[in-house]
């Protein structure tokens, strides 16, 4: 029995078991090792309904869909419509934010990698129609420059927005189209949605969240964010099988819809990223980059409303995994199928979540302390007589919309150097804080979770 055949068997006969184990209401799991396809399915797509879970079932890729958006950019480089280091008002000359001489600078690569500098995570509405992402970029004026361009990074969906209002001015179209005429088509995708007016026409599920631990998942009360993030990853649905036909393109150096450059390129490293285990250790060009011992793995996950999908590539060994959820302890349950497979298929092995000492050191708070903000959320970090370092948690915006339990407060005990983790763990996960920077007085600049969150008073 050949490796494959032993992972599909192990998926088949455990999937179910962890689905069930992890409060994930359905998920799909699909490998492809050699060329071929193995996949499994569990539970449920809707609580309400009941309706099973099948293999050809769509789910939401969430954030995926920005390796999807740098692809669909690193084609234009490849016709020569587009350098990668110009500045973006080369082909939006309307691209505006609160700092000018930023808004000037910023360049396509430094929007591919996350190092434009400019607040993120801004989620505005703006319509229904094919004109939305280029409306949504017109209300950038005014976001703020949290740092210069290119000198860190800070994950920046409105950034991908701006990439696909780019796509969208050179071809001559709407996002959406640049997706099924660029990717879908030449992929020979046939269960991919760009919206949920083309999800319904197939199997699709729902998100659900847990805002009671003791009640479970519940069905959310929409079924995604709105169409003008599009580009970031508000949308895009699809089965498991069809984002591995994306990823092995990406493995077999483009395959015709990338040249083999440009394919390449994508994958090398851009920049760093603070050190918050559940990311990658590196950025590039739309991939996330984890560096292991045993190899280098590249992917992306995304997160919508209830939906998760997890996406990894080892290119070296011809192997890509993908996990679609919707729902529970989505993480747990990836730590659980990826570990096994990854280690089966390629010998590589994740590396441990982060763990809190049993009884965690008292340090010195002061480099910590802080009031951090961002557009969706405000984060206080005190230190109490007892020397415990607390963080107070207020969403803003639209996670004050969609998740009003993430307020709270938690504490944070040291880990590595200058990262913390929360001392109880959320759905399974003890979520790490970088404390990166420095304002000449020994206090960190930013409270990094992936994005920088600027201090803003002591």
């Amino acid at each position: 029995m050949s490796k494959l055949n032993e992972i599909s068997d192990w998926l088949q006969e455990n999937l179910p078991r962890l689905v069930a184990e992890h409060d994930v209401p359905g998920a799909v799991a699909a490998v492809i090792a050699g060329g071929e396809v193995v996949e499994a399915a569990a539970g449920v797509l809707n609580k309400n309904t009941g309706v099973e879970t099948t293999t050809d079932s769509l789910f939401q890729v969430g954030s995926i869909t920005k390796v999807w958006t740098a692809t669909l950019v690193m084609q234009l480089a490849d016709e020569g419509l587009l350098d990668i280091d110009a500045p973006v008002r080369d082909y939006l000359p309307e691209f505006r934010i609160a700092d000018e001489d930023a808004a000037a600078r910023i360049t396509v690569r430094q929007l591919l990698n996350h190092t434009a500098g400019f607040e993120g995570d801004l989620f505005t509405d703006t319509g229904r129609g094919d004109d939305c992402v280029e409306k949504y970029v017109a209300t950038l004026h005014d976001t703020p420059q949290l740092f210069a361009p290119g000198e860190m990074f800070s994950y920046n969906n409105a950034g991908y927005v701006v990439l696909g209002r780019v796509v969208e001015a050179l071809r001559g179209k709407p996002y959406d189209r640049c997706l099924h005429e660029h990717l879908f088509t030449p992929l020979g995708l046939t269960r991919a949605a760009t919206s949920a007016d083309e999800a319904i026409m197939f199997r699709a599920a729902v998100g659900h969240l847990t805002p009671d631990e003791d009640a479970g998942p519940q069905v959310a009360p929409v079924w995604s964010l709105v169409r003008s993030n599009a580009p970031a990853g508000s949308m895009l649905a699809m089965s498991a099988r069809d984002l591995l036909a994306f990823a092995r393109m990406h493995m077999e150096d483009g395959a015709g819809v990338l040249s083999p450059a440009s394919a390449r390129a994508m994958r090398e490293t851009q920049v760093r990223v603070p050190d918050l285990a559940l990311m990658g250790d590196a950025w590039g060009l739309g991939w996330e980059l984890f560096h292991y011992p045993q190899g280098t793995v590249i992917g992306h996950d995304g997160g919508t409303i209830g939906q998760n999908a997890f996406l990894r590539l080892v290119p070296e060994r011809g192997v890509a995994v993908a996990l679609l959820t919707n729902g529970g302890k989505t993480i747990d349950l990836y730590q659980a199928v990826f570990r096994h497979v990854l280690r089966e298929l390629t010998g590589v092995e994740l590396p441990a979540m982060p763990q809190p000492a049993a009884e965690p050191d008292r340090v010195d708070g002061e480099r910590f302390t802080g009031v951090y903000v961002s557009s969706v959320a405000e984060r206080v970090v005190t230190q109490d007589e007892d020397g415990r370092i607390w963080m107070e948690l207020v969403p803003k915006g639209i996670m004050a919309e969609v998740s009003p339990e993430s307020a709270g407060r938690t504490e944070l005990v040291p880990w590595r150097d200058n990262t913390l983790v929360a001392a109880e763990p959320v759905h399974g996960v003890h979520l790490p804080h970088a404390f990166v920077g420095d304002d000449g007085h020994g206090r960190a600049l930013y409270l990094h979770t992936g994005r920088a969150d600027r201090r803003v008073a002591r």
